[in-house]
């Protein structure tokens, strides 16, 4: 039997341009719904899932800032039951418009959804047949998760690594020298071919991002 490929939709916010996601492996199967962000995403995800009728089984946080939460309440709204994963640190981001930055934007979020798991380093995470590895990449913000499948060669990396940058790390409890000491350390040992599909921009890959990322020439 061959390797099942995992599928990614990709919902683009027009306020922050943040990708959030949906991962499935087949129509008619499991899928996560990633980083549900501000309008419209939370409305196209759960109709791309009614669409290709998919059975939504968890919503995925890479980090608790508000343009990778704002959709969480209107998904689980459309599909009850739905666990929340996100790391415990970021848990208090999810309830606080001042901790999650919705505040300065002048947007409150404030997600009431339950329940919350945690996503420990180490941890993995199914997807039908797949298992993705939970990488602490904190330092944009301080509960930053990536999830790395090996089987797949990709790593779903949220605000740590982009396409020719990384995460800001200005904000209320970042750390710069630890984001990019968890980016050296989680991501750049990954093998070069892994896509990396980033919460902004465009998808890249481990080894272009080794080779040609400017930030990561900085000391850790």
């Amino acid at each position: 039997m061959s390797e099942p490929v995992v599928c990614f939709e990709v919902f683009n916010d027009p306020m922050f341009q943040q990708n959030g996601r949906i991962a499935y492996l087949e129509d008619g199967g499991p899928c996560w719904l990633v980083d549900p962000g501000p309008p419209p995403q939370a409305s196209q995800m759960v109709q791309f899932v009614t669409d290709h009728r998919l059975t939504p089984i968890a919503v995925v946080l890479t980090h608790a800032h508000a343009d990778h939460i704002a959709g969480v309440d209107d998904v689980c709204g459309a599909f009850s039951d739905l666990p929340i994963y996100l790391a415990r640190e970021e848990w208090g981001m999810l309830r606080d418009a001042n901790e999650n930055l919705s505040a300065m934007a002048g947007v409150p979020v404030a997600v009431a959804a339950e329940p919350v798991h945690d996503l420990p380093e180490g941890a993995v995470l199914e997807l039908g047949d797949t298992r993705w590895q939970v990488l602490d990449t904190s330092g944009h913000s301080p509960g930053g998760r990536s999830l790395y499948c090996a089987e797949q060669g990709v790593v779903l990396a949220g605000d740590a690594l982009f396409a020719q940058g990384i995460g800001r790390y200005d904000f209320p409890h970042s750390d710069g020298r630890r984001l990019i000491r968890n980016i050296h350390e989680k991501l750049m040992t990954l093998p070069d071919q892994t896509r990396v599909l980033s919460g902004h921009g465009p998808d890249t890959t481990i080894g272009t991002e080794r080779r040609d990322n400017p930030f990561l020439t900085e000391p850790i």
